[in-house]
């Protein structure tokens, strides 16, 4: 059993890496979207008298807000989690190559490559990031492009900030330790919190 899943594992990190990449990059999108829908409801549930929810059909809350009522769903949003999958899908594949580049112009592991490796992924991989995440999301969900585009320009400074506050210390540990075939996994591992920020922002 363990020698099939050795074979199995390491074919997904050489022959099928590419898929694996993208896969993973799509899955872990979706389940951070997926833990924040369900901090929503949590928080949503915490605002909510009982009063307010005995009347209520199953899987709805009432939000009382400025004398008015707005319903709150409590059940999960699958059509959101697809989208938020379908941009992981679309993300992987840039992902896996974008490391492999990295890697291929700046082999080294010392201190100063690390440093340009990590600079070169601020400043043109993660607003490649941003920027593709609010359109693609904005597009699926049939905001249209001028208002994704305005949607993006309004949220883009505080998310790239976080990012600056977030991700070059996750990527020090990313070149100095991490091989190359294991960069896209482990970058996906810590992109769930990370996601779960991006779900947050995107839909709040």
């Amino acid at each position: 059993m363990l020698s099939v899943l050795r074979i199995t594992a390491d074919k997904l990190f050489s022959k099928y890496l590419f898929i694996t990449n993208t896969v993973t990059c799509g899955g872990l999108l979706a389940m951070g979207d997926v833990i924040q829908q369900s901090r929503e409801r949590s928080y949503h549930l915490k605002q909510h008298s009982k009063a307010n929810s005995d009347t209520l059909s199953p899987g709805q809350l009432h939000n009382v807000i400025g004398g008015g009522q707005a319903t709150v769903t409590m059940q999960q949003d699958w059509s959101r989690t697809g989208r938020m999958f379908i941009i992981g899908l679309i993300l992987g594949p840039f992902n896996h190559c974008w490391y492999k580049f990295l890697d291929h112009i700046l082999p080294a592991r010392t201190f100063g490559v690390i440093v340009r490796k990590i600079l070169l992924d601020e400043i043109i991989a993660s607003p490649f990031f941003a920027t593709t995440f609010f359109m693609g999301m904005g597009i699926l969900e049939g905001e249209g492009i001028q208002k994704s585009f305005d949607i993006l320009k309004k949220k883009f400074l505080s998310v790239y900030l976080a990012d600056w506050c977030v991700w070059p210390g996750a990527q020090c540990i990313n070149f100095y330790f991490v091989p190359t075939r294991y960069r896209v996994l482990y970058v996906n591992s810590v992109t769930l919190g990370w996601d779960t920020f991006l779900s947050y922002v995107k839909h709040k």
